[in-house]
């Protein structure tokens, strides 16, 4: 395998809780309240073309507000299904400049790629006017028909990767490491701090499908994967192959999809803008009690 080609999972679309539109011919991000499901092509005049899950979820939810979907996890360890770090990108090119964990990082230079202590983004002389972010990146499966695609949801909010990664540890330590085989969903949620003067912000998380209760979802874990062994599926070995792919580059993200990043997240005319943009407060909270609880059905 070529060295320093980072082998990640096949990706069949993305999940995102906005959208880029083009304002004055610039490209900037647009606050919205609900998920879209989107495919990996553009067009010059609607963006990201949604993908078909996405219609085909929306026809079943309230006001086709799509604030939850189903989905399956890949790997059983955490780490393989949402990876994140600090971030610092090369704002012309879309190159990763530098990337840690808050205590070692992996810098660019003209030597090469170096490593050096991670004092994180508060501490470090580099990460100074909101230049280096966290940067997360949760695969999920939406659809059986293809089980190791992917649909990639990015983040650079400290309240996603933080649920995220929670959600994620708690479920494999309940289920025994069988995270691959629990019922899960994304769910939208909001709420209000202080730093965003009062109006409601949101994030994603990760929850049991609704109206299944952990001990059901771990009795069906364990079904599907007494199962899937009898089938021959081993999936400690998947486990272990995606961690060498992963490792097999000192960066993840490649520059097509830091540009993507660059414009997503660091729209020019607003450098320090969170990606978790703060919802039209009346729309938001009109319906966001009724449409946090509303579910999809999982695809079949």
């Amino acid at each position: 395998m070529i060295k320093g080609l980072a082998i990640t999972p096949p990706t069949l679309g993305r999940i995102s809780i906005g959208r880029v539109v083009e304002k004055n011919g610039k490209r900037l991000p647009e606050k919205d309240d609900q998920f879209t499901i989107t495919s990996q092509i553009q067009s010059k005049e609607n963006g990201w073309i949604k993908h078909p899950l996405d219609e085909q979820l929306r026809a079943n939810v309230p006001n086709q507000k799509l604030r939850s979907i189903p989905v399956r996890m890949i790997f059983n360890d955490p780490d393989l299904n949402l990876r994140a770090e600090y971030t610092l990108f090369d704002r012309q090119t879309g190159r990763p400049v530098c990337v840690g964990n808050g205590e070692t990082c992996q810098r660019l230079t003209n030597q090469g790629v170096e490593q050096h202590p991670c004092p994180s983004p508060d501490l470090c002389p580099l990460a100074q006017g909101g230049n280096c972010k966290p940067y997360g990146r949760l695969h999920v499966n939406l659809d059986d028909s293809d089980e190791f695609g992917t649909f990639i949801f990015r983040t650079t909010g400290f309240n996603s990767i933080r649920t995220l990664a929670a959600r994620l540890s708690y479920y494999h330590a309940a289920s025994g490491g069988l995270l691959s085989c629990l019922p899960l969903q994304l769910t939208l949620r909001g709420k209000s701090t202080t730093q965003s003067y009062r109006q409601p912000v949101y994030y994603v998380d990760l929850t049991l499908r609704e109206g299944i209760s952990l001990n059901d979802a771990i009795a069906q874990a364990k079904q599907i994967d007494e199962q899937s062994k009898q089938a021959g599926f081993y999936q400690e070995a998947l486990d272990f192959t995606a961690r060498k792919g992963f490792a097999n580059a000192r960066f993840e993200t490649d520059i097509e999809e830091g540009l993507d990043v660059l414009e997503e997240y660091y729209p020019e005319q607003e450098q320090n803008r969170a990606v978790e943009q703060q919802a039209s407060p009346k729309e938001f909270v009109q319906d966001i009690q009724q449409g946090l609880q509303q579910s999809v059905r999982p695809v079949n």
